[in-house]
């Protein structure tokens, strides 16, 4: 197996570094996907039992873990009050007073996107201004992806016209489900295409695919067409983010990035929501990919919640004790 390149010291990215273009579909390298369901079990079995972070080095871990969050509302009753609130948060997620005990004052930590719904994406914008955090919109029919093509374009250019910098879309799961990966490729290079500058964020829906062979093919040809990430879910599905699907991926990543030289970025999401989970998901970055993929330019952690006990474990290395609950009001 070919050696990473090891990131550069002052940006953590792998030499060379450049957006994913994509490639010409290559049927007979997704026909030879293969997975062993039983080793990639295994192997993620031993991810939380075998690594242990602790004391200090924990609480590195985990202000490394909220710059990689994408702190998302994606619930029916958002409304611009409540963005503006959560961009607030993202801006400032940890206390002053925790990142003063801990000596971080420092290091500017703030999550590392905002994920909203597309009619809030002008919200989101004005109030993360000035910030450097992007704005990233869900869309292409989110979550189900059950809408027509030319709505699902028309509705990617106009969450980029408002001011998004990054677009999570949702692929056809039909198109996987039924192996049709010309069908599936097309797709999400059309994706690509309306995204323009804004990077995309390609939602496998896992939970739906069926087998994991599956989610790796889907992975590989998402990636010929150009996805920037890989996701794993909406977060509405039955099942979301899991250690096996995500150590499925994460390889991928590393073949394509082996075949190509293009990093690839992978974003879990759905059902994170505790520090010792989020930890759990850097060990298998650092440990698959290396270094360069435990930054939010190339990792990403899609949570609503995470951040609250992130906050709240941080707090009991700074002082000892945990804090009441309403200190941590934004998650």
């Amino acid at each position: 197996m070919a050696t990473l390149i090891e990131p550069r010291a002052e940006a953590g990215i792998p030499a060379g570094h450049a957006r994913n273009p994509g490639m010409a579909l290559d049927l007979g390298r997704v026909a030879a996907v293969q997975v062993n369901r039983s080793a990639v079990e295994r192997r993620a079995a031993t991810l939380p039992a075998r690594r242990t972070v602790k004391k200090e080095w924990q609480a590195a871990w985990l202000l490394r873990a909220i710059t990689c969050i994408d702190l998302t509302t994606l619930a029916g009753d958002d409304t611009p009050g409540n963005v503006r609130r959560l961009c607030a948060k993202a801006r400032h997620p940890v206390r002053a007073e925790i990142l003063e005990r801990l000596g971080a004052t420092g290091l500017d930590i703030h999550t590392g996107a905002v994920c909203v719904y597309h009619n809030l994406v002008p919200v989101a914008v004005e109030a993360l201004a000035g910030s450097g955090i992007p704005v990233a919109a869900v869309s292409t029919g989110f979550p189900a992806g059950q809408t027509p093509l030319p709505l699902k374009l028309d509705e990617i250019r106009a969450s980029v016209a408002a001011g998004a910098r990054e677009i999570d879309i949702v692929i056809s799961r039909a198109h996987a489900l039924t192996g049709d990966w010309q069908a599936l490729y097309d797709e999400v290079r059309a994706f690509r295409e309306a995204c323009g500058e804004a990077h995309m964020k390609t939602i496998l829906a896992t939970g739906e695919l069926g087998t994991l062979r599956n989610v790796a093919r889907a992975s590989q040809v998402c990636m010929m067409a150009g996805a920037d990430f890989i996701k794993t879910s909406t977060g509405k599905e039955g099942v979301n983010a899991t250690l096996p699907v995500s150590l499925v991926m994460v390889r991928a990543i590393r073949e394509y990035y082996e075949a190509t030289g293009y990093a690839v970025g992978f974003k879990p999401a759905g059902g994170i929501r505790t520090a010792k989970q989020s930890l759990d998901w850097l060990t298998l970055m650092k440990e698959e990919l290396g270094d360069a993929w435990l930054r939010a330019d190339l990792f990403r952690i899609g949570a609503s919640g995470l951040l609250t006990d992130i906050e709240r474990q941080l707090e009991y290395f700074a002082t000892g004790r945990y804090s009441a609950a309403y200190h941590q009001p934004m998650a």
